[in-house]
Protein backbone atom coordinates (compact mmCIF):
# COMPACT_ATOMS: atom_id res chain seq x y z
CA UNK A 1 0.00 0.00 0.00
CA UNK A 2 2.68 2.51 1.04
CA UNK A 3 4.91 1.88 -1.96
CA UNK A 4 1.94 1.94 -4.31
CA UNK A 5 0.47 5.24 -3.11
CA UNK A 6 3.90 6.87 -3.15
CA UNK A 7 4.34 5.94 -6.81
CA UNK A 8 0.78 7.04 -7.54
CA UNK A 9 1.24 10.44 -5.89
CA UNK A 10 4.52 11.23 -7.66
CA UNK A 11 3.50 10.04 -11.12
CA UNK A 12 0.06 11.70 -11.04
CA UNK A 13 1.77 15.06 -10.54
CA UNK A 14 4.69 14.60 -12.91
CA UNK A 15 2.38 13.42 -15.71
CA UNK A 16 0.67 16.82 -15.68
CA UNK A 17 3.80 18.97 -15.86
CA UNK A 18 2.91 20.21 -19.38
CA UNK A 19 -0.32 21.67 -17.99
CA UNK A 20 1.60 23.18 -15.07
CA UNK A 21 4.09 24.79 -17.44
CA UNK A 22 1.26 26.30 -19.46
CA UNK A 23 -0.78 27.48 -16.47
CA UNK A 24 2.17 29.29 -14.88
CA UNK A 25 3.53 30.44 -18.27
CA UNK A 26 6.99 29.07 -17.51
CA UNK A 27 10.01 28.66 -19.75
CA UNK A 28 11.78 25.31 -19.85
CA UNK A 29 14.47 26.57 -17.46
CA UNK A 30 11.80 27.97 -15.10
CA UNK A 31 10.05 24.60 -15.14
CA UNK A 32 13.32 22.93 -14.24
CA UNK A 33 13.69 25.31 -11.30
CA UNK A 34 10.16 24.54 -10.14
CA UNK A 35 10.80 20.79 -10.28
CA UNK A 36 13.97 21.36 -8.26
CA UNK A 37 11.63 21.91 -5.31
CA UNK A 38 10.93 18.16 -5.24
CA UNK A 39 14.67 17.49 -5.21
CA UNK A 40 15.32 19.89 -2.33
CA UNK A 41 12.46 18.49 -0.27
CA UNK A 42 13.42 14.88 -0.98
CA UNK A 43 17.03 15.35 0.05
CA UNK A 44 16.02 17.12 3.26
CA UNK A 45 13.59 14.33 4.08
CA UNK A 46 16.14 11.61 3.32
CA UNK A 47 18.88 13.20 5.41
CA UNK A 48 16.66 13.90 8.44
CA UNK A 49 14.60 10.71 8.33
CA UNK A 50 16.90 8.46 10.37
CA UNK A 51 17.06 10.99 13.24
CA UNK A 52 13.28 11.45 13.17
CA UNK A 53 12.72 7.68 13.18
CA UNK A 54 15.15 7.26 16.09
CA UNK A 55 13.16 9.76 18.17
CA UNK A 56 9.55 9.16 17.10
CA UNK A 57 9.47 5.69 15.53
CA UNK A 58 9.01 4.69 11.89
CA UNK A 59 5.22 4.46 12.02
CA UNK A 60 4.74 7.98 13.37
CA UNK A 61 7.25 9.39 10.91
CA UNK A 62 5.66 7.62 7.94
CA UNK A 63 2.20 8.85 8.89
CA UNK A 64 3.45 12.43 9.28
CA UNK A 65 5.28 12.20 5.95
CA UNK A 66 2.14 10.97 4.19
CA UNK A 67 0.23 13.96 5.57
CA UNK A 68 3.03 16.28 4.40
CA UNK A 69 2.92 14.67 0.96
CA UNK A 70 -0.85 15.12 0.73
CA UNK A 71 -0.72 18.75 1.92
CA UNK A 72 2.06 19.42 -0.60
CA UNK A 73 -0.17 18.00 -3.35
CA UNK A 74 -3.06 20.27 -2.39
CA UNK A 75 -0.89 23.38 -1.99
CA UNK A 76 0.68 22.79 -5.39
CA UNK A 77 -2.71 22.26 -7.00
CA UNK A 78 -4.06 25.46 -5.45
CA UNK A 79 -0.99 27.43 -6.58
CA UNK A 80 -1.67 26.40 -10.17
CA UNK A 81 -5.47 26.14 -10.41
CA UNK A 82 -6.31 29.09 -8.15
CA UNK A 83 -4.30 32.30 -8.33
CA UNK A 84 -1.14 31.17 -10.18
CA UNK A 85 1.89 31.50 -7.92
CA UNK A 86 5.34 30.15 -8.69
CA UNK A 87 6.51 30.66 -5.09
CA UNK A 88 3.55 28.80 -3.60
CA UNK A 89 3.91 25.97 -6.13
CA UNK A 90 7.62 25.70 -5.29
CA UNK A 91 6.84 25.56 -1.56
CA UNK A 92 4.22 22.89 -2.18
CA UNK A 93 6.68 20.78 -4.16
CA UNK A 94 9.29 21.13 -1.41
CA UNK A 95 6.73 19.79 1.07
CA UNK A 96 5.70 17.04 -1.33
CA UNK A 97 9.34 16.04 -1.84
CA UNK A 98 10.05 16.07 1.90
CA UNK A 99 7.09 13.74 2.46
CA UNK A 100 8.26 11.40 -0.29
CA UNK A 101 11.88 11.30 0.89
CA UNK A 102 11.04 10.72 4.54
CA UNK A 103 8.41 8.12 3.76
CA UNK A 104 10.82 6.34 1.41
CA UNK A 105 13.26 5.61 4.24
CA UNK A 106 10.46 4.52 6.57
CA UNK A 107 8.96 2.24 3.91
CA UNK A 108 12.25 0.57 3.09
CA UNK A 109 13.07 0.12 6.78
CA UNK A 110 9.66 -1.46 7.34
CA UNK A 111 10.26 -3.63 4.28
CA UNK A 112 13.52 -4.85 5.84
CA UNK A 113 11.66 -5.61 9.08
CA UNK A 114 9.09 -7.63 7.12
CA UNK A 115 11.89 -9.61 5.48
CA UNK A 116 13.35 -10.37 8.92
CA UNK A 117 9.95 -11.53 10.22
CA UNK A 118 9.19 -13.69 7.17
CA UNK A 119 12.73 -15.00 6.90
CA UNK A 120 12.85 -14.51 3.14
CA UNK A 121 13.33 -11.81 0.52
CA UNK A 122 10.29 -9.62 -0.16
CA UNK A 123 11.68 -6.11 -0.79
CA UNK A 124 11.61 -6.35 -4.62
CA UNK A 125 7.86 -7.01 -4.49
CA UNK A 126 7.34 -3.78 -2.55
CA UNK A 127 9.31 -1.87 -5.17
CA UNK A 128 7.25 -3.56 -7.88
CA UNK A 129 4.17 -2.03 -6.26
CA UNK A 130 5.86 1.37 -6.52
CA UNK A 131 6.27 0.77 -10.25
CA UNK A 132 2.64 -0.29 -10.53
CA UNK A 133 1.64 2.84 -8.59
CA UNK A 134 3.51 5.05 -11.06
CA UNK A 135 1.66 3.41 -13.96
CA UNK A 136 -1.70 3.96 -12.24
CA UNK A 137 -0.74 7.55 -11.40
CA UNK A 138 0.14 8.29 -15.03
CA UNK A 139 -3.17 6.75 -16.19
CA UNK A 140 -5.07 8.77 -13.57
CA UNK A 141 -3.44 12.00 -14.72
CA UNK A 142 -4.14 11.18 -18.37
CA UNK A 143 -7.80 10.54 -17.54
CA UNK A 144 -8.04 13.78 -15.55
CA UNK A 145 -6.51 15.68 -18.46
CA UNK A 146 -8.90 14.07 -20.92
CA UNK A 147 -11.92 14.89 -18.74
CA UNK A 148 -10.65 18.43 -18.13
CA UNK A 149 -10.45 17.89 -14.36
CA UNK A 150 -8.40 20.60 -12.67
CA UNK A 151 -5.06 19.81 -11.09
CA UNK A 152 -6.42 21.00 -7.72
CA UNK A 153 -9.35 18.55 -7.85
CA UNK A 154 -7.03 15.75 -8.93
CA UNK A 155 -4.50 16.49 -6.21
CA UNK A 156 -7.16 16.69 -3.49
CA UNK A 157 -8.41 13.24 -4.53
CA UNK A 158 -4.86 11.86 -4.65
CA UNK A 159 -4.04 13.48 -1.29
CA UNK A 160 -7.05 11.84 0.34
CA UNK A 161 -6.08 8.48 -1.16
CA UNK A 162 -2.51 8.89 0.09
CA UNK A 163 -3.61 9.56 3.69
CA UNK A 164 -6.39 6.95 3.81
CA UNK A 165 -4.72 4.08 1.94
CA UNK A 166 -1.20 4.93 3.11
CA UNK A 167 -2.40 5.36 6.69
CA UNK A 168 -3.98 1.92 6.58
CA UNK A 169 -0.68 0.58 5.27
CA UNK A 170 1.23 2.20 8.13
CA UNK A 171 -0.99 0.46 10.67
CA UNK A 172 -0.11 -2.89 9.08
CA UNK A 173 3.68 -2.41 9.24
CA UNK A 174 5.86 -4.17 11.79
CA UNK A 175 7.76 -2.12 14.37
CA UNK A 176 11.40 -1.50 13.48
CA UNK A 177 12.32 -2.59 17.02
CA UNK A 178 11.93 -6.19 15.82
CA UNK A 179 15.36 -5.72 14.23
CA UNK A 180 16.89 -5.12 17.63
CA UNK A 181 18.46 -8.03 19.49
CA UNK A 182 18.35 -7.96 23.30
CA UNK A 183 21.66 -8.15 25.12
CA UNK A 184 22.74 -11.30 26.95
CA UNK A 185 21.52 -9.77 30.20
CA UNK A 186 18.05 -9.51 28.70
CA UNK A 187 18.06 -5.74 28.68
CA UNK A 188 16.81 -3.80 25.67
CA UNK A 189 19.67 -2.73 23.39
CA UNK A 190 20.79 0.86 23.53
CA UNK A 191 19.54 3.04 20.71
CA UNK A 192 22.03 4.46 18.24
CA UNK A 193 23.29 7.93 19.00
CA UNK A 194 23.31 10.95 16.69
CA UNK A 195 27.05 10.43 16.17
CA UNK A 196 26.64 6.76 15.31
CA UNK A 197 23.93 7.60 12.77
CA UNK A 198 26.25 10.10 11.10
CA UNK A 199 29.18 7.66 11.10
CA UNK A 200 27.38 5.33 8.66
CA UNK A 201 28.52 7.78 5.98
CA UNK A 202 32.09 6.66 6.73
CA UNK A 203 31.26 2.94 6.72
CA UNK A 204 32.96 1.38 3.64
CA UNK A 205 30.29 -1.31 3.30
CA UNK A 206 27.42 1.18 3.36
CA UNK A 207 29.20 3.41 0.83
CA UNK A 208 29.77 0.42 -1.45
CA UNK A 209 26.10 -0.54 -1.18
CA UNK A 210 25.33 3.09 -2.02
CA UNK A 211 27.44 2.73 -5.17
CA UNK A 212 25.36 -0.32 -6.18
CA UNK A 213 22.12 1.59 -5.62
CA UNK A 214 23.47 4.71 -7.34
CA UNK A 215 24.45 2.80 -10.49
CA UNK A 216 21.20 0.85 -10.72
CA UNK A 217 19.06 3.89 -9.83
CA UNK A 218 20.76 5.78 -12.65
CA UNK A 219 20.03 2.87 -15.01
CA UNK A 220 16.35 3.16 -14.05
CA UNK A 221 16.19 6.96 -14.02
CA UNK A 222 17.94 7.29 -17.39
CA UNK A 223 15.30 5.06 -18.96
CA UNK A 224 12.44 6.93 -17.27
CA UNK A 225 13.62 10.30 -18.55
CA UNK A 226 15.45 9.63 -21.82
CA UNK A 227 14.61 6.22 -23.32
CA UNK A 228 11.58 7.36 -25.32
CA UNK A 229 13.28 10.47 -26.67
CA UNK A 230 16.50 8.58 -27.45
CA UNK A 231 14.86 5.89 -29.58
CA UNK A 232 12.61 8.42 -31.36
CA UNK A 233 15.32 10.99 -31.97
CA UNK A 234 18.28 8.76 -32.75
CA UNK A 235 16.79 5.46 -33.95
CA UNK A 236 14.04 7.19 -35.91
CA UNK A 237 11.03 5.30 -34.52
CA UNK A 238 7.59 6.93 -34.33
CA UNK A 239 6.47 8.72 -31.16
CA UNK A 240 3.88 6.07 -30.33
CA UNK A 241 6.48 3.32 -30.84
CA UNK A 242 8.82 5.15 -28.48
CA UNK A 243 6.07 5.27 -25.85
CA UNK A 244 5.43 1.54 -26.28
CA UNK A 245 9.15 0.81 -25.91
CA UNK A 246 9.16 2.68 -22.60
CA UNK A 247 6.16 0.58 -21.58
CA UNK A 248 8.23 -2.52 -22.37
CA UNK A 249 10.96 -1.24 -20.03
CA UNK A 250 8.54 -0.61 -17.14
CA UNK A 251 6.93 -4.02 -17.66
CA UNK A 252 10.32 -5.76 -17.66
CA UNK A 253 11.35 -3.94 -14.47
CA UNK A 254 8.11 -4.82 -12.70
CA UNK A 255 8.34 -8.46 -13.79
CA UNK A 256 11.96 -8.61 -12.65
CA UNK A 257 11.03 -7.34 -9.22
CA UNK A 258 8.11 -9.73 -8.83
CA UNK A 259 10.19 -12.73 -9.93
CA UNK A 260 13.38 -11.59 -8.20
CA UNK A 261 12.41 -12.61 -4.68
CA UNK A 262 12.73 -16.33 -5.40
CA UNK A 263 15.87 -15.84 -7.44
CA UNK A 264 17.59 -13.95 -4.60
CA UNK A 265 16.50 -16.52 -2.01
CA UNK A 266 17.80 -19.31 -4.26
CA UNK A 267 21.16 -17.88 -5.32
CA UNK A 268 21.89 -15.01 -2.89
CA UNK A 269 22.27 -11.29 -3.34
CA UNK A 270 25.77 -11.12 -4.80
CA UNK A 271 25.35 -13.53 -7.76
CA UNK A 272 21.98 -11.95 -8.59
CA UNK A 273 23.37 -8.40 -8.50
CA UNK A 274 26.27 -9.44 -10.73
CA UNK A 275 23.88 -11.09 -13.18
CA UNK A 276 21.67 -7.99 -13.14
CA UNK A 277 24.66 -5.79 -13.96
CA UNK A 278 25.59 -8.06 -16.87
CA UNK A 279 22.01 -8.04 -18.21
CA UNK A 280 21.76 -4.27 -17.91
CA UNK A 281 25.10 -3.73 -19.66
CA UNK A 282 24.19 -6.07 -22.53
CA UNK A 283 20.71 -4.57 -22.89
CA UNK A 284 21.82 -0.95 -22.80
CA UNK A 285 24.66 -1.71 -25.23
CA UNK A 286 22.17 -3.17 -27.70
CA UNK A 287 19.98 -0.08 -27.41
CA UNK A 288 22.95 2.22 -27.96
CA UNK A 289 24.70 0.35 -30.75
CA UNK A 290 22.09 -1.49 -32.86
CA UNK A 291 19.46 0.57 -34.75
CA UNK A 292 17.23 -2.42 -35.50
CA UNK A 293 13.83 -2.21 -33.82
CA UNK A 294 13.45 -5.80 -32.62
CA UNK A 295 17.00 -5.83 -31.25
CA UNK A 296 16.33 -2.51 -29.48
CA UNK A 297 13.25 -4.07 -27.87
CA UNK A 298 15.27 -7.10 -26.75
CA UNK A 299 17.86 -4.71 -25.34
CA UNK A 300 15.20 -2.74 -23.46
CA UNK A 301 13.85 -5.96 -21.91
CA UNK A 302 17.35 -6.93 -20.72
CA UNK A 303 17.97 -3.37 -19.50
CA UNK A 304 14.74 -3.39 -17.49
CA UNK A 305 15.40 -6.83 -15.98
CA UNK A 306 18.97 -5.83 -15.13
CA UNK A 307 17.95 -2.59 -13.44
CA UNK A 308 15.07 -4.12 -11.50
CA UNK A 309 16.73 -5.54 -8.37
CA UNK A 310 19.62 -3.18 -7.57
CA UNK A 311 17.66 -0.58 -5.59
CA UNK A 312 15.48 -2.95 -3.48
CA UNK A 313 18.35 -5.36 -2.80
CA UNK A 314 20.55 -2.46 -1.71
CA UNK A 315 17.85 -1.33 0.73
CA UNK A 316 17.68 -4.82 2.23
CA UNK A 317 21.47 -5.01 2.56
CA UNK A 318 21.66 -1.57 4.18
CA UNK A 319 19.36 -2.75 6.98
CA UNK A 320 21.43 -5.83 7.89
CA UNK A 321 22.90 -4.13 11.00
CA UNK A 322 19.89 -3.65 13.32
CA UNK A 323 21.50 -0.90 15.40
CA UNK A 324 22.07 1.48 12.50
CA UNK A 325 19.41 0.17 10.09
CA UNK A 326 17.48 3.45 9.76
CA UNK A 327 20.62 5.56 9.30
CA UNK A 328 22.10 3.10 6.79
CA UNK A 329 18.90 2.92 4.75
CA UNK A 330 18.75 6.73 4.82
CA UNK A 331 22.34 7.04 3.55
CA UNK A 332 21.92 4.47 0.78
CA UNK A 333 18.56 5.92 -0.28
CA UNK A 334 20.11 9.38 -0.43
CA UNK A 335 22.80 8.13 -2.82
CA UNK A 336 20.13 6.45 -4.93
CA UNK A 337 18.04 9.60 -5.07
CA UNK A 338 21.08 11.62 -6.08
CA UNK A 339 21.24 9.39 -9.16
CA UNK A 340 17.54 9.88 -9.85
CA UNK A 341 17.74 13.65 -9.42
CA UNK A 342 21.16 14.58 -10.80
CA UNK A 343 21.69 11.80 -13.33
CA UNK A 344 19.03 12.67 -15.94
CA UNK A 345 20.05 16.37 -16.19
CA UNK A 346 23.69 15.27 -16.54
CA UNK A 347 22.73 12.89 -19.36
CA UNK A 348 20.77 15.69 -21.03
CA UNK A 349 23.73 18.07 -20.86
CA UNK A 350 26.16 15.50 -22.27
CA UNK A 351 23.58 14.39 -24.82
CA UNK A 352 23.40 17.95 -26.12
CA UNK A 353 27.08 17.59 -27.05
CA UNK A 354 27.41 13.99 -28.27
CA UNK A 355 23.82 12.71 -28.65
CA UNK A 356 21.58 10.93 -26.17
CA UNK A 357 22.71 7.42 -27.08
CA UNK A 358 26.33 8.43 -26.58
CA UNK A 359 25.46 10.02 -23.25
CA UNK A 360 23.85 6.77 -22.10
CA UNK A 361 27.34 5.30 -22.29
CA UNK A 362 28.01 7.07 -18.98
CA UNK A 363 25.28 4.91 -17.44
CA UNK A 364 27.06 1.81 -18.72
CA UNK A 365 30.19 2.78 -16.79
CA UNK A 366 28.31 3.20 -13.51
CA UNK A 367 26.44 -0.09 -13.98
CA UNK A 368 29.78 -1.87 -14.41
CA UNK A 369 31.12 -0.22 -11.26
CA UNK A 370 27.93 -1.28 -9.42
CA UNK A 371 28.53 -4.85 -10.55
CA UNK A 372 32.06 -4.84 -9.13
CA UNK A 373 30.71 -3.40 -5.84
CA UNK A 374 28.10 -6.16 -5.46
CA UNK A 375 30.02 -8.21 -2.81
CA UNK A 376 29.24 -5.43 -0.31
CA UNK A 377 25.60 -6.58 -0.33
CA UNK A 378 26.45 -10.12 0.86
CA UNK A 379 23.98 -11.45 3.43
CA UNK A 380 25.02 -11.94 7.08
CA UNK A 381 26.29 -15.45 7.76
CA UNK A 382 23.14 -16.58 9.56
CA UNK A 383 21.01 -15.69 6.53
CA UNK A 384 23.35 -17.56 4.17
CA UNK A 385 23.25 -20.64 6.40
CA UNK A 386 19.44 -20.63 6.48
CA UNK A 387 19.12 -20.58 2.72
Amino acid sequence: MLFGVSGLALASWLARTPAVKQALDLSTSDMGLLLFGIAIGSLCGLLLSSHLIAHFGARSVMLASLIALAVGQVVTGFAITGTPSFALAFAGLCLLGAGLGTCDVGMNLSGAVTERVLGRTIMPVFHAFFSIGTILGALLAAGAELLNISLLAQNIAVGIAVVVIGGAGVRMTQSEHILETPSESGEAPARSTWRERLLVWRNPRILAIGVIVLGMALAEGAANDWLTLAVVQEHGVANETGALIFGVFVTAMTAGRLAGVRVIDRFGRVPVLRACAVLAVIGLSLVILVPILWIVIVGVVLWGLGASLGFPTGMSAAADDPRTAAASVSAVATMGYLAFLAGPPMIGFVGEQIGLLGALGLVLVLIIIAGFASPAAREPQEQRMSR
